[in-house]
């Protein structure tokens, strides 16, 4: 017999003894495979198997260090480590500070707010992630979108109290939302902003960021607060009685100088210290020029006032009432997963590089209590940055105890050296901006995506156009539409392939992908490439349909005498199926059978081969309609009808 309907297999026997039985899957309840297929989708890197076989004492502390992972590392930590912390933390500081008064202008908040939010969080990091190298803060892209999305609703400057509670308010909505994804192990959620279309989001981010700096760097007093790029043109050229010879030419100025610097360390990764040490230095410099010259810069603008102190509480200005509470959650949600992708992508990176592990849930809860904390001490949405982790990495960091240096070194700068920034340019905050953010235009991405995958491409166009043409919150939604068309395409559309026998062997492959893959007489073989849904079975069934059509005209062009009997089915790579996947097979059974064609099926999977027998329809293949590969199939029914013809 070909086929056994029951839970135990053996061996062939008799004349079959040379067909192996395709066999059912153990016998589980339905609780069983309820627990197995929720452990897939949830805890896939079974994260409890370091608790297997401990002692009490044992398991408290494996979970202690499990919830947070200073307990893990920190008994090992010694001054070695120290040294190398200490100066790789100052080094991103250097970064940090300017950085962070500029993202918190890009997100049209006070520029304190920037370096408070490069103080709470990296402390709130060091504890409970698990990258070494992942450096904290504001981010441009998370920056633009907050900026771009709660100017909708408020505007910053005519009402600035609420557009900051607005801004406090998104981003503890932002924690909640990243801390709940990695408490219930739903990370999987993020999956949907594929490689493709973030590579186009973070390009046409990168273009309308730089297009917005144009203000500052032409010294521009009334601009658009819109943020699609014919506004935003439109407005400089209808602003040129405005425009600021010494702005535009300090502005030049430090942006030749900090592209000049950003080269020269991609060109020498050693020299990694130079675009480090380029934003602060251009700060002071900036700021220095500034101060000295002051009657002589005419219509430069500066950042002012900055108050000194630690960050202030900022608990009782979240808006939990508010007829503005929905643009708030919404917010915190697109920018929580954008920020959420971004320091998830960076950790991994840099741990891949130093070759080391990073639980991608432990840092979704890091992320989140960071800007749940932050949200609560005047922050607002941060994250990993690549710039910043990159030079933290070069700079020889070994723990996350450089964020706690960083943090320090904001702390000295938030309590005795804020009144130096009174006299420093905007224009050179815009001049970093631009430099920090083109680096975000991967040229080299696009041009691979459009020669390995057109559709991804296409995914990537979409994403980049929609930004830049008509909102960042627009292209974000067109980026993941077309990520989950993609998708559909794929599970709607599967590869249906006609097989053919490489000569000499029992190989059955694609006979347009090989060329010495013969067809064998009488047989047609198609392996479907896909599990088998509802979404896809009226296709598979019009695919394989079309290919016995095909089939048949090609037997009749050559003249063939072997007419087309069986139609075989390699289920190798369906993984699945439901109860649509089995009325096609039986309804195409069906349709065959009147065509005097018999249908059979090679190797199912244990999934498919439960569920076939559980409807009762493995009865309606016989006993030669079930094999374990095509090979036996083609072998074992050819040679049946050889012994059928000799007895006739």
């Amino acid at each position: 017999m070909a086929v056994i309907i029951n839970s135990s297999c053996g061996g062939g026997g008799g004349e079959d003894s040379e067909v192996h039985r395709v066999c059912l899957p153990p016998k589980r309840t339905t609780m069983e495979k309820l627990k197995q297929r929720v452990g897939e989708i949830f805890f896939p890197d079974d994260p409890l198997h370091k608790f297997k076989n401990q002692t009490l004492p044992k398991k408290l502390l494996l979970g202690l260090q499990f919830l947070v992972p200073v307990f893990e590392w920190g008994p090992q930590y010694n001054l070695k480590l120290l040294r190398s912390d200490v100066v790789s933390g100052l080094t991103i500081a250097s970064l940090a500070i300017p950085q962070g008064i500029s993202y918190a202008k890009l997100a049209k908040l006070p520029p304190i707010i920037g370096l408070y939010s490069s103080f709470v969080p990296p402390m709130i990091y060091a504890l409970l992630g698990s990258s070494r190298h992942l450096a904290v803060g504001p981010v441009s892209i998370a920056s633009l979108v907050m900026g771009s999305m709660l100017t909708q609703e408020v505007s910053a400057t005519e009402d600035p109290t609420l557009y900051l509670k607005l801004a406090f308010t998104a981003t503890f909505f932002a924690g909640m939302f990243q801390a709940s994804l990695g408490l219930l192990r739903l990370g999987f959620v993020i999956d949907f902003l594929s490689k493709a279309t973030l590579v186009g989001f973070t390009a046409g981010a990168a273009v309308v960021v730089s297009l917005q700096q144009l203000k500052g760097l032409l010294g521009i007093v009334t601009f658009t607060t819109k943020m699609e790029i014919v506004p935003v043109i439109s407005s400089v050229f209808h602003s040129r009685d405005e425009w600021s010879g010494p702005t535009i030419m300090m502005g030049v100025l430090f942006l030749v100088i900090l592209l000049s610097t950003r080269h020269i360390s991609m060109k020498n990764p050693k020299l990694f210290w130079v675009s480090a040490a380029a934003p602060l230095t251009s700060v002071i410099a900036a700021t220095l020029a500034s101060f000295m010259f002051s009657s002589k810069l005419h219509g430069v603008k500066i950042i002012g006032h900055l108050p000194k102190g630690l960050n202030p509480p900022s608990m009782d200005m979240l808006l939990f009432s508010s007829s503005h509470l929905a643009v708030a959650i919404k917010t915190g949600i697109v920018t929580g997963i954008l920020s959420l992708t971004e320091g998830i992508a960076v950790g991994t990176t840099f741990a891949s590089l130093a070759n080391y592990p990073v639980d991608g849930n432990k840092e979704m809860m890091a992320i989140g209590a960071m800007n749940m904390v932050g949200s609560c001490t005047s922050c607002y949405v941060t994250t990993g940055s690549f710039s910043r982790s990159a030079v933290n990495y070069n700079a020889g960091a070994k723990t996350a105890v450089s964020n706690t240096v960083m943090a320090a070194a904001v702390l000295v700068t938030l309590l005795f050296l804020m009144p130096l920034f009174h006299y420093t340019p905007e224009v050179i905050l815009a001049a970093i901006i631009i430099t920090a953010v083109i680096g975000l235009i991967d040229y080299q991405a696009a041009a691979r995506l459009w020669k390995v995958d057109k559709l991804d491409f296409i995914a990537c166009l979409c994403s980049f156009v929609g930004v830049v043409f008509v909102s960042v919150p627009v292209g974000l939604s067109v980026a993941v539409g077309v990520s989950v068309f993609k998708v559909l395409l794929h599970v709607t559309r599967p590869n249906a392939v006609v097989l053919g026998n490489l000569p000499g062997t029992q190989i059955y492959q694609s006979v347009q992908r090989y060329g010495e893959a013969e067809r064998v007489a009488s047989f047609l073989i198609v392996a479907v490439e896909s599990p088998i849904y509802f979404a896809n079975s009226t296709y598979i069934k019009e695919r394989i349909m079309r290919c016995i059509r095909e089939e048949e005209e090609l037997i009749e062009g050559n003249k063939e005498t072997a007419g087309l009997k069986y139609v075989v089915v390699d289920m190798t790579a369906v993984s699945a199926i439901d109860t649509s996947g089995i009325e096609l097979l039986c309804e195409l059974r069906k349709t065959l059978e009147g065509r005097s064609l018999q249908l059979v099926l090679a190797n199912p999977g244990g999934t498919v081969m439960e569920k076939l027998h559980l409807s009762k329809s493995l009865q309606l293949f016989g006993s030669n309609g079930l094999f374990i590969s095509v090979g036996e199939a083609v072998a074992h029914i050819s040679s049946l009808s050889k012994a059928h013809r000799e007895v006739i």
